[in-house]
């Protein structure tokens, strides 16, 4: 999972080498939080106008998840 949403992350940006993905261990409910960094002039790149690629990202790692039975969220700073 981390694989995917960096390899969507630096389709994105200019600066590739500074995504960083981190995930927290499953809370409670199984839910897994992954965080993803990015420098600070790419941020509108992954955020896209209205949150628009913010949402698709999401919306894509949700999917990729349902898959494997799983669930995920995704935090973009």
């Amino acid at each position: 999972m981390e694989d995917l949403l960096l390899t969507v992350a630096r389709g994105l940006v200019e600066d590739k080498d500074a995504v960083r993905v981190s995930a927290d261990e499953p809370d409670e409910e199984g839910v897994i939080v992954y965080h993803l960094t990015v420098a600070d002039e790419d941020m509108g790149r992954v955020i896209g106008k209205q949150g628009r690629i913010a949402k698709a990202i999401r919306v894509v790692m949700r999917a990729a998840a349902v898959r494997e039975g799983t669930k995920v969220m995704v935090e973009i700073g």
